[in-house]
């Protein structure tokens, strides 16, 4: 489609707004803009797009607010599973599920958008605000994520991506890139989470053995929110007070970010402690480089097993390594 037959639907607030919303992204074609007038779109399904090369633009973050307090069906805000999208300048509020989730896809981008769930830290708010799972060449800047009960910002089983110039805060993970491949994360800011920025590998799904992530010039600063996470998710095990978190991943280097007010540690890098089945997976952080950064006070109220280190009388530094170098399975 040139740009000459490209067509922007103009979509506006108020009676039938939902259903018009909804019969663009169906009808769209690629190359079309979905413009998102200024006001509140009262919504009570999730919305999808599976068109190829569609931009959903609004007025602003602050002036386009998709809000699904009245949701009733759907697991998700917006499921995109299309290619080439652009998502810029509009606000998913209150989701039942994840507010904006992107599944098997190349190429997507996340411009001043923002998630979030308005009663703050809850665990009965939806797991993920910015969510593409499966994705190659992603970009996620500009954007602000808040109240997510797992992850503000999560990037998973993905390959090739920025995460650059965001706010993350009052999520349980402010920023986490899981099980994926080449990640430049930097610009960001991560305050008041439970965990700042969070660099995992797990077992047990398609795409394992992550690498390859930076994480440089950030501010990682005050993440001491309590848990919220629903008992039995993987990042319920967060502790309180943790500033970067490392675990299972190789090729990760942390640099000339600011990272302090954070009580429990400000880096902590560990292995996956938990029994696992997988042959092929390993467990082991390794090839870490952390280096040139503002360190500032931690340790001060530490949770979780750094805990008892402080309780057993051990100084808490800044770098605190689990030491695990071997494994048997």
């Amino acid at each position: 489609v040139g740009t000459a037959d490209a067509r922007t639907w103009r979509i506006r607030p108020g009676e039938g707004a939902e259903q018009a919303l909804q019969t663009a992204l169906i009808e769209a074609r690629p190359g079309d803009t979905v413009r998102l007038g200024r006001g509140r779109f009262e919504l009570s399904s999730g919305l999808s797009l599976n068109v190829d090369r569609v931009t959903i633009r609004g007025e602003g973050e602050g002036r386009s607010i998709l809000s699904f307090d009245g949701q009733r069906r759907g697991a998700e805000g917006l499921l995109v599973t299309s290619d080439g999208v652009l998502l810029r300048d509009f606000a998913v509020e209150n989701a039942r599920g994840d507010a904006i989730k992107v599944r098997d896809c190349e190429g997507i981008t996340f411009q001043g958008v923002r998630a979030e769930w308005t009663r703050g830290p809850n665990e009965n708010n939806g797991a993920y605000g910015l969510y593409p799972v499966n994705c190659s060449n992603v970009l996620i800047r500009d954007s602000i994520a808040r109240g997510a009960s797992d992850a503000g910002i999560y990037v998973g089983q993905s390959r090739n991506i920025i995460v650059r110039d965001n706010l993350a805060e009052f999520n349980v993970a402010g920023i986490e890139i899981e099980n994926s491949y080449n990640a430049d994360v930097f610009g960001n800011t991560a305050t008041n989470n439970t965990g700042g920025v969070l660099v995992f590998d797990l077992q047990g799904l398609p795409q394992q053995g992550g690498h390859s992530v930076r994480v440089f010039d950030n501010v990682i600063t005050g993440n001491n929110t309590a848990n919220f996470a629903p008992a039995g998710n993987i990042v319920a095990s967060v502790p309180a007070g943790t500033g970067v978190l490392i675990m299972a991943n190789r090729d990760v280097h942390v640099f000339d970010n600011e990272i302090g007010d954070n009580g429990t540690v400000n880096v902590l890098v560990t292995s996956y402690r938990a029994e696992f089945q997988d042959t092929n997976y390993n467990p082991l952080a390794r090839n870490i480089m952390i280096r040139d950064n503002r360190f500032g006070n931690t340790g001060y109220a530490p949770a979780g097993d750094v805990a008892a280190l402080a309780q057993a009388g051990v100084p808490l530094p800044d770098v605190i390594w689990d030491g695990a170098t071997l494994f048997s399975v």
